[in-house]
């Protein structure tokens, strides 16, 4: 069951003081992406955080665009980020982009340098890194810290004007090298870069870096409560810095929640771009990415992704939750509202010798045994049927229930059947198996004269509809990739994050399904019995010819030993 408001945490107690106090008349929140990728599940905490925390007081939200590097943007993003937000139920105030106010900034950035704030620096990249000191050790003032107000004006203008090349001068806040944070040791606000931008065009040459827009942008929308996840805790005083230092009317504060971490989960929007571009996965919506639209097309509901983020909370700690929790979440909200049907993924042929050849008779099986309101369909029976190839051993185990010669079975709606015969190929594989069936035994019938201890599924074979069914496991094969291929130690990692890439991420398979699931659309769910549950994939599925992905299995009631 969904909850209405936000569990108790630090910033719905801030959000509530400062409107009892009259600081805040009214909560205004932003969902601010950069357009530069597809939104992953942590983006989810982010979007729920700010949209529910707004709505529960009476708030509204924004979604805007931090577009503020026109070499990794594209429209492509920003349509995918509007469908995403909205899928998840959420509808924002206003949209705007950041590139809305390039003008402004540029107006701030001008009395920066008025103000003595602000200067031009002729250094490389790389010297200027050279130059910032270590966590440790400070850092060493620009040869061109102190040129005067008229030089910089003089050069920004002509940045501006694209007298100079990429890379060539920036425009730097002026602040304090020895400063402690190493985010205040006079950061670049402004680099020349020579790019067609997605909604500017080539009007501008210069563009600011995100951490000098970004609380501008604030500022201009009059968001009231900037938030955000902790790994910009340490930019707070630089946010603070720049809404002070260029005198704008608003006055936003920026609050840090803790990030979304899943395991064996990649969310570098980097990564996930290379294994796009690469062809390792069928695009930024591949059922195996953590992208919001790879969750869709593989059948994630938002109702069970908003369960999910709720129970994780809102904290200043970070920490990282296993795949499994995800998959609870949304098990739990397609129990109810999902029919559960019958489908083999890997069949083997039944054939029950004492019923009447060229007889097919319909049997009742309820939709969803724990939802009444779902109803009963018809599903047809006869003497051929398939079921799985698991589901039957010649030499089982002790505890196997299911299906070997001499062993009795229900099929589920339907009846006992017996394995008498066992057919085989030349190679000795099982290619057929012959059974006997009870006709007292019916499914429904009132029947209990003895009891079975194994039911198992099948589907008739005369109308059975052929379907692929896609199987996926984690896209990271080991935990501790995690913390091995951060982005910060991945220079001196001795390997990549490719290198813990999941060869069995994706398994596909070809068997039947019902009848009645021939006419299967995209996103169209069930429950497999003892599989779990499905979803048809939009990007595949054609009529007459569906195409399932698994959204979450079930556990299994048995396992098979190992080897």
């Amino acid at each position: 069951m969904e909850h209405t408001n936000t569990p108790p945490n630090f910033i719905k107690t801030v959000i509530a003081e400062d409107l009892q106090s009259g600081k805040v008349k009214k909560v205004v929140t932003r969902f601010p992406p950069e357009p530069n990728g597809y939104l992953h599940i942590g983006h989810a905490k982010a979007i729920w955080i700010n949209f529910e925390l707004a709505k529960e007081f009476g708030g509204s939200t924004n979604l805007r665009f931090d577009d503020t590097n026109p070499a990794k943007e594209d429209v492509e993003y920003v349509k995918s980020i509007e469908e995403d937000v909205k899928w998840l139920g959420y509808e924002w105030t206003g949209k705007y982009f950041a590139s809305d106010y390039f003008d402004t900034m540029y107006e701030k950035a001008e009395l920066l340098i008025q103000k003595r704030l602000a200067y031009v620096d002729d250094q490389s990249a790389d010297q200027i890194r050279e130059m910032r000191g270590t966590l440790t050790e400070p850092g060493t003032n620009s040869p061109y810290r102190e040129r005067s107000i008229e030089e910089n004006l003089d050069l920004f203008r002509r940045m501006r004007a694209g007298e100079f090349g990429n890379g060539e001068r920036v425009l730097r806040a002026k602040i304090d090298m020895a400063s402690p944070n190493i985010n205040l040791r006079d950061p670049v606000i402004y680099r020349i870069a020579h790019l067609e931008h997605h909604n500017t065009g080539d009007k501008w040459c210069i563009y600011p870096m995100y951490t000098f827009a970004h609380p501008l942008e604030d500022a201009i929308e009059h968001v009231t409560h900037s938030l955000c996840s902790i790994e910009f805790e340490d930019q707070r005083p630089f946010y603070d810095w720049v809404i002070r230092e260029c005198e704008v009317e608003a006055e936003p504060h920026q609050y840090e929640f803790g990030r979304l971490n899943l395991a064996q989960t990649l969310t570098s929007k980097r990564k996930l771009k290379q294994l796009v571009d690469e062809n390792i996965v069928d695009g930024w919506d591949d059922p195996r990415m953590p992208t919001i639209s790879g969750l869709r097309r593989r059948g994630y509901t938002p109702e069970g992704i908003r369960s999910f983020v709720y129970e994780t909370g809102i904290s200043k700690s970070s920490g990282t939750i296993d795949l499994q929790t995800l998959d609870h979440f949304v098990r739990e909200d397609l129990k109810l509202r999902v029919p559960r049907t019958m489908g083999v993924l890997r069949p083997l042929k039944v054939v029950i010798t004492n019923y009447p050849e060229g007889q097919v008779e319909m049997l009742d099986a309820e939709n969803n045994t724990e939802n009444e309101e779902m109803g009963i369909r018809q599903i047809p029976f006869s003497r051929e049927i398939y079921i799985e190839q698991d589901d039957f051993m010649e030499n089982p185990p002790n505890k196997y229930f299911r299906l070997f010669p001499g062993n009795e079975v229900r099929l589920k709606h339907a009846y006992f059947i017996k394995c008498n015969d066992v057919i085989k190929d030349e190679e000795g594989n099982v290619t057929e198996i012959h059974c006997t069936y009870d006709v007292e035994t019916k499914s429904g019938s009132g029947f209990t004269g003895r009891k079975v201890k194994g039911t198992i599924h099948w589907v008739e074979a005369s109308q059975a509809v052929p379907a692929e069914f896609r199987l996926y496991e984690p896209l990271i094969t080991a935990e501790e990739a995690d913390a091995e291929l951060t982005d910060e130690n991945e220079e001196t990692a001795e390997k990549t994050f490719l290198d813990y890439l999941n060869p069995k991420s994706l398994e596909v398979v070809h068997g039947f399904v019902e009848p009645g699931l021939k006419d299967s659309k995209g996103y169209d769910r069930y429950q497999f019995f003892r599989h779990g549950y499905f979803s048809a994939d939009p990007k595949y599925t054609m009529p007459g010819d569906p195409v399932f992905n698994l959204v979450v299995s079930m556990k299994s009631s048995f396992k098979l030993p190992k080897a």
